[in-house]
Parts: C-alpha cells; sequence; structure tokens
C-alpha cells in the first residue's frame, strides 16, 4: 500500500466509519494489540486477504488518534505474524498526519495449499479463523477439515461403509453399470466382475464404497438417515413466516432413494409445487404448459447439489436441502466450493471434482453428463425463459443456487435504479465487498457480473487498477471522478 493510498483508506473510515470484511480498525494509540492472531487468521483465510489499519479508535467515533509508536508497532505486529502457522507476511506502510503515524498492515490470501492458516499457540482446530462480515469467528470442525480434505485429496465418496454388504446392493442395478463399463472396452471387458468392483471402487477389498451405497442401494438412508433431500414450500419470502392459516409449510416432504431416485423425486416436487401456465399456438392448435422455472435449470442444480455435496463423515447428519418462498426457489447443499474456483469463475472454468466417482457412475447411468455443463445449462436456460440470472453463494461450508421469479425484464428498472446508486457511490472509489454491503446482496460475484461489469461497459465506473482487473486492491470509481484518480 503506497502512503497516498493509506491516506485515502484513513479518508474511507471517516467517511464509512465501519469495518469491513477485509478492513479492521485498532486503535494502538496505548500500546500494541496483544491479541492480532484472529484477525491474522481470517484475512489470510480469504481470497481477497485485508488491511488492519493502527490509530483509529473504533469506540470513540472512528478517532483519528495515532498510535504510540509506530516504529515499536511495527515489530510487535511482526512478532505476532511469526506466530502463525503457516509465518504471515505482511507490508507494512506507515504515514504522518496531523502530527500522528498511522500504521497499515496489508495481510495476503494464503494459498489454498496452505489453509488455514492458524494460531500455533492454539493449534490449528482452535486457532483457525475465518471473516464473517466485520468480525473473526472460529472456524468449524467442518470448515478446518475442507482445507485438509483438498490439501490431501481425500475421496470421501470411496470411504467403506461397514454396515454395508454386497447383497444390500441392487443387482440389476448394478449389473446394468457393469455393462455399460465394458461396452467398447475390451481391455476392461476381459476382467472378471469382482475384479471391475474393486478397480471401479464398487468395492474396496471385500467391503462396500460409498459411492456404491449411494447410487447402488435401494434405500442408502437405512445407513445414513440425512444423507436425503429436504423439500419445503412456505408461504412468504423467508423462513417463520407464517400462511393465512398459521401453517409455517404449505408442503414438506423428504425426498430419499439412490441418488438418481432422489433426483427424480425432487423434480416431481418442485413441479407438483411451481404455477403452470398453458400456451396454445394459433397456427398450430398445439398445447404448451409453461413452468414457472425452466425444468433443465432445475434438474441440473438438483443433481449438482448431490453429485457435488460433502460426503465426509462431518456432514453425514446434513441433508440437500430445498426450500420454495414465493418470490424464489433455493437449492443447497453441505460443502461449500470445492477447490480453488470462485464463484465468479463458476461455468467459465474447469473445477476440481469432489466426487470423481459418484460423478462418473452417474454419468454411465445417463444420470448426468459429467462435462462441466451444469452451471451454463443453468444460466442459458433461466436467459431463455427470460428471468433474472440465477445466484451463486458459497457461504460457510454450504452452496446455495437461488432461482428467482421476478422476470428480467421487470428487473431491468430495480437494476438501474441500482446502478444509478452504484455510480453516486463510487464517488470515493470502491471495493466489490464494498458495494455488495451497500446494494445489501450477499454474493461478490453477482454483484460483479449483473452490476459493476455492465456499468464498466457503459463507461459510467471505472477500475483503479484496469491492468489487473482481478486484483484483491481493485477499486470502482465514477468516471466523472477520473480527475481525482491521481489521489486513489
Amino acid at each position: 500500500m503506497t502512503n497516498e493510498e493509506l491516506f485515502e483508506k484513513l479518508k474511507y473510515i471517516q467517511n464509512a466509519k465501519c469495518e469491513t470484511t477485509t478492513l479492521e480498525i485498532k486503535s494502538a494509540n496505548k500500546g500494541c494489540p496483544t491479541r492480532l492472531y484472529d484477525t491474522l487468521s481470517s484475512f489470510s483465510n480469504q481470497d481477497d486477504g485485508g488491511i488492519i489499519v493502527f490509530g483509529v479508535d473504533e469506540d470513540d467515533d472512528f478517532k483519528e488518534v495515532g498510535v504510540y509508536d509506530a516504529q515499536d508497532l511495527q515489530k510487535k505486529v511482526s512478532d505476532q505474524c511469526l506466530q502463525m502457522e503457516p509465518v504471515v507476511r505482511p507490508l507494512i506502510t506507515v504515514v504522518e498526519k496531523d502530527g500522528k503515524s498511522f500504521v497499515s498492515a496489508e495481510i495476503p490470501s494464503a494459498d489454498i495449499t496452505d489453509r488455514p492458516v492458524f494460531y500455533q499457540g492454539k493449534g490449528r482446530l482452535k486457532g483457525s479463523y475465518i471473516r464473517v462480515g466485520d468480525h473473526d469467528e472460529p472456524m468449524t470442525e467442518y470448515e478446518v477439515y475442507s482445507y485438509e480434505a483438498y490439501r490431501k485429496k481425500y475421496q470421501d465418496d470411496i470411504r467403506i461403509i461397514k454396515r454395508a454388504s454386497f447383497d444390500s446392493l441392487d443387482k440389476v442395478a448394478l449389473t446394468d453399470y457393469v455393462n455399460s463399463l465394458k461396452f467398447n472396452k475390451p481391455n476392461l471387458s476381459n476382467l472378471s466382475d469382482e475384479m471391475i468392483y474393486d478397480l471401479m471402487s464398487i468395492k474396496r477389498g471385500d467391503e462396500i464404497t460409498l459411492a456404491s451405497v449411494l447410487n447402488f442401494c435401494p434405500y442408502p438412508q437405512a445407513f445414513f438417515p440425512q444423507l436425503c433431500i429436504i423439500a419445503t414450500v412456505v408461504p412468504g419470502i423467508e423462513v417463520g413466516e407464517l400462511g393465512i392459516e398459521g401453517e409455517r409449510f404449505l408442503d414438506n416432504m423428504r425426498i430419499e432413494g439412490s441418488i438418481p431416485e432422489m433426483v427424480d423425486g425432487a423434480m416431481k416436487f418442485l413441479i407438483k409445487n411451481m404455477k403452470t401456465k398453458t400456451v396454445v399456438d394459433p397456427s398450430t392448435g398445439k398445447r404448451d404448459d409453461r413452468y414457472e422455472f425452466p425444468l433443465i435449470a432445475l434438474r441440473e442444480a438438483v443433481i449438482n447439489a448431490l453429485v457435488h455435496r460433502d460426503y465426509s463423515i462431518h456432514t453425514e447428519g446434513m441433508p440437500v436441502q430445498i426450500i420454495m418462498f414465493s418470490d424464489r426457489i433455493e437449492i443447497k447443499n453441505p460443502g461449500g466450493i470445492y477447490g480453488r474456483i470462485r464463484v465468479d469463475q463458476l461455468g467459465k472454468v474447469q473445477p476440481d471434482t469432489r466426487n470423481p466417482v459418484i460423478a462418473t457412475e452417474l454419468e454411465l447411468m445417463k444420470v448426468t453428463e459429467n462435462r462441466y455443463s451444469g452451471i451454463p445449462t443453468i444460466i442459458k436456460a433461466m436467459r431463455e425463459s427470460g428471468l433474472m440470472p440465477p445466484e451463486f453463494l458459497d457461504s460457510r461450508g454450504s452452496f446455495i443456487v437461488k432461482f428467482y421469479k421476478k422476470e428480467a425484464s421487470t428487473a431491468v428498472k430495480a437494476s438501474e435504479d441500482n446502478a444509478n446508486t452504484i455510480v453516486e457511490f463510487c464517488r470515493t472509489p470502491r471495493s466489490r465487498h464494498e458495494i455488495a454491503e451497500f446494494l445489501g446482496l450477499e454474493s461478490v460475484s453477482y454483484v460483479v457480473s449483473n452490476y459493476v461489469i455492465p456499468l464498466i461497459e457503459k463507461g459510467e465506473i471505472a477500475m483503479t487498477i484496469p491492468e489487473k482487473p482481478s486484483s484483491s486492491k481493485q477499486k470502482y470509481y465514477a468516471v466523472d471522478n477520473s480527475r481525482d484518480r491521481s489521489n486513489i
């Protein structure tokens, strides 16, 4: 951070008077804060990193009090960074303003293979933190595990299920699958079925894998009651709203069976609870029933939730959820985005696969294509139906897809209103997170793709670092402020 950028950050703090997901404020006018490790950990564990600004007293209306001793503060902050695992390497900046010293420490994002970054004094499980809004919260045991699972390439979909036996599998479905495996594969066809079971992870030795239970067992919920889908219809726009007669749910169903059966059951539930309109072609007289949402988009979202959910022991008690609100549908699965891919890259780059065996089995069973086409299909189907783009959220160990009933044409006016307020908001340069918080939206990628990028294309706002569009330090400013860009 340059001196000019730190001055601009101090100005922003006085205007906003708040902390953010990437900004922490400490007074440090009487000494160095003794507990920085929670913020050092949380900033290191998020893609955008973060900045700690010392010399502003949040408890005194964000008064600029300055730091007690800039040189000693730098040393003590660096000492705390050395107590992190892996060690945090902050970038320190010091400026003088009105006879007072102010210090910033930029905390870089750690590579995903180095996460979670944690405080050595408390250990990995208790010393790992995550940023939630403007607070640092301890990571859950599952959040810590999820990083380890990616780093060590655990395959939870082929972990052994000791309670299951070969006799608990549907032999007809299994035979059909093996025949599909052998088709046009002469080398594989020459092997015995027993060897194929072992090679393709249907069995490991004499024991059955989770993937086999989920795809070939008539009733997997006998082993894992919560590996199902809980589908509900609520009367309002949030859970807890009551209907006319005080009812909490208009419909409520537990969808069980193998993964293919749960996909079919989910689609029947969605169709049952969606409105349809009948359109008759005047030239042919042919009747066409149109649903509120494109079925192909909903089906892809359900499949993605079941195929890419987390199947570790940490999430055995968490079902996939389908919630139909009066204005939208949400499909939520345990397990956030797996690997390096970000929400804004979904459908654009090939992701890592959390459950490769389950995905391969369902491909041969013709349930899914397994060609990473699900997200593009969802987006395309919603656009062709004239509806708002779907919203994708990666939120603390879960992934959510939101489908809105609002038509794209109806949303244009709201989008234009938001666009005007964004331009005004960006009279002072703002980050992606700041714009999302200003609009009250959770998904930063949704805000960038649906608001920020269109405004850039129209020339109404611009990037402070145009040569690095994806930079974590990127900000956006109203174009008529271009004369002030040298001060950003």
